[in-house]
């Protein structure tokens, strides 16, 4: 057998055994526990870190990225003015985020997951945290969250960004800001918002008024201040 085909049959087996839901099965209910000592532990971890941003992007953005230095700015940033930084404590923006966090003398939190690739916790952050579940620690991101910053990425800040969004329509969490970085990143997507889901009525134009789209650490630091409780007031 060669050494591609193993690698095939292992990676197979590994992602097999990532489709969580898929494997719940009523003779399978003792998981429950598992998933509520994860909600316990987690919540008994970080309940108070205060006042917190998540900050959300690609795990794949390099160090010499203008993006890996703003995320960093924008942390340290939030951390000089009383906020706990919250990341999903991988590499790429995730690692900037904590880096920037805890260089700047703040907590800094990483809520890792256990993927059957890429998700390496990085070495920032104060406060660690490992899931198994997907859900559980996107209920941790949002519960502790005064806003949540979207800085460029894939698929899964598009999943954090849309969820977030979703949740603020439908009345499920207390609005907060939603941040999007990078007005050249992101202006594709805001068209496209705006010409197909608004347009053809699928979405409300005052929805959009959920997202803020800006670029400037001060600018970011203004919005979050001016829309959710501040530490030192």
């Amino acid at each position: 057998m060669t050494n591609n085909l193993k690698k095939q049959k292992l990676s197979k087996r590994n992602a097999h055994k990532q489709f969580l839901i898929d494997d719940f099965k009523l003779e399978e209910s003792w998981r429950i526990f598992k998933i509520i000592g994860e909600f316990v532990e987690a919540i008994d971890t970080i309940h108070d870190v205060g006042p917190a941003v998540s900050i959300f992007g690609s795990s794949r953005t390099k160090p010499d990225s203008p993006y890996y230095k703003l995320a960093e700015e924008i942390a340290a940033l939030m951390v000089k003015n009383n906020y706990a930084v919250i990341t999903g404590g991988g590499g790429g923006i995730m690692e900037a985020a904590n880096k920037g966090a805890a260089e700047a003398g703040g907590v800094s939190v990483g809520l890792n997951i256990t993927l059957p690739f890429e998700q390496v916790p990085n070495n920032y952050s104060t406060i660690k945290l490992q899931f198994k579940y997907f859900f559980i620690r996107k209920v941790m991101f949002v519960k502790y969250a005064s806003a949540y910053i979207i800085m460029p990425g894939g698929f899964g800040t598009l999943d954090e960004l849309f969820e977030s969004v979703t949740l603020i329509q439908t009345h499920r969490i207390k609005p907060l800001p939603v941040i999007m970085v990078g007005r050249d990143y992101w202006r594709g997507l805001i068209d496209w918002i705006k010409e197909r889901l608004i347009a053809e009525k699928n979405a409300s134009p005052a929805d959009l008024d959920i997202i803020q789209v800006m670029d400037e650490p001060e600018e970011i630091l203004k919005a979050i201040k001016k829309n959710t409780y501040h530490a030192d007031s």
